[in-house]
């Protein structure tokens, strides 16, 4: 991303804090006032991204996806029609399901969605469901029932080493995450064998246990509460949302240059990992997510949810932009510091300060980074709080273009 004089441009990955910040409109000062790019930035907002049709992605996007999926233009053209596709027909194919829901999911093979199905849908529901352009596949367990036993796995005490758990649908069990050399501890298993006696239970392994993504105090692209540097997620009416772990209610915020910004209004860690933060003192919102020179800055149209197998990209003040996939959703992850749940989880890498930053699919905002394992390098894996849970938790709106 090119810097100019004012620009360690805040985290904000959409920074909701001072106007439209991509590598171009700094973050307003105290006195409101911005300093506008010239109109050879082709990375800033004001250089077309507003002009965008909304259904066709831009060339940065397109970029992204091709080095991260090893597509061409066409193909992620068209994996990313499908995925909004996917995501408009999975609320109605739920419906369709009933009691026989079992889950669902996008097929990066066919280029659909997948709906899964107990043995006890019909075959009229079924056909029902295909025609609507749907991929139908029949399970044993209902969505229901194993989100049931879920929720009986949340009970239990689980060991620093189980690392998280979720009901996978194309799978049709839960799905457990532990440590892999720590798989044989004589805890784990204990662990193993409490959740089988519940639930049909899937055993899988990651290289390290995860952690929260919040920094102490660096230079650059932050906004910072006491010494903990953490990003932006989205800008709501009066402020922005961000991850919990981030700061205390009542805690007050600093911008990328040191001056004021607002406080945190509310705040959940753990069981959960949301809070949203108040804006003023001449900061204001906008509805963009930072691009970081590696894509035009992304206008924000909605927070319709992404199916699990779709494409999604995160912005923070640390890693910037990286792009991965919706691996599972409604996952309980396992900090130190206690368990948190309703979170989704990706194969989008991510480091220390890159918390609370924005997790988006297309135009459509998806939560707020909370933590993971791994890093950009070596890569890794990564949980966000979906930001439609926090928009009812607060009773915020989200601010669209």
């Amino acid at each position: 991303m090119r810097r100019t004089r004012l620009a360690p441009l805040c985290l904000a990955a959409l920074l909701t804090l001072g106007g439209l910040v991509g590598a171009g409109i700094s973050p307003a000062s105290a006195s409101g006032e911005a300093t506008v790019p010239a109109a050879a930035d082709s990375t800033s907002h004001a250089s077309g991204t507003a002009a965008q049709d909304p259904a066709r992605a831009s060339a940065g996007l397109l970029r992204a996806m091709r080095q991260q999926f090893g597509l061409t233009e066409r193909q992620a053209n068209a994996r990313l029609r499908a995925e909004r596709d996917a995501a408009a027909r999975e609320p109605g194919a739920r419906r369709t399901a009933g009691s026989a829901y079992a889950g669902s999911w996008f097929d990066a093979v066919d280029g659909r969605l997948a709906v899964a199905v107990t043995a006890r849908a019909s075959q009229a529901t079924r056909a029902a469901i295909a025609s609507g352009g749907a991929v139908v596949r029949v399970v044993e367990h209902s969505a229901r029932t194993l989100d049931a036993a879920k929720s009986r796995i949340d009970r239990l005490s689980a060991p620093a080493s189980v690392a998280s758990w979720h009901v996978d649908p194309a799978a049709n069990s839960v799905v457990i995450t532990v440590v892999r050399d720590r798989r044989d501890d004589n805890d784990v298993r204990r662990f193993l064998a409490q959740a089988r006696a519940t639930a049909p239970v899937t055993v899988e392994t990651v290289a390290a246990t995860p952690r929260t993504f919040a920094a102490g105090t660096v230079g650059g692209d932050p906004y910072y509460t006491g010494n903990v540097r953490c990003s932006i997620g989205f800008s709501v009416y009066g402020g922005f949302v961000t991850a919990g772990h981030c700061g205390g209610a009542g805690a007050g915020v600093r911008g990328w240059d040191g001056s004021y910004v607002g406080e945190f209004q509310g705040s959940s860690f753990p069981d959960n990992d949301y809070a949203w933060v108040s804006v003023g003192s001449g900061w204001w919102t906008v509805p963009v997510v930072l691009g970081w020179g590696t894509i035009p800055d992304q206008l924000v149209r909605g927070s319709a949810e992404a199916p699990v197998g779709s494409s999604v990209c995160r912005s923070g003040s640390t890693t910037h932009w990286h792009c991965g996939t919706v691996l599972a959703k409604n996952e309980t992850v396992n900090y130190s510091q206690g368990a948190v749940h309703q979170m989704t989880k990706t194969s989008v890498c991510a480091e220390g300060g890159d918390s609370g930053g924005s997790f988006i699919s297309g135009d459509q905002a998806q939560g707020v980074t909370s933590g993971g394992w791994g890093n950009c390098s070596s890569g890794g894996e990564t949980w966000f709080q979906p930001v439609n849970e926090i928009l009812g938790r607060y009773g915020l709106t989200l601010h669209t273009y």
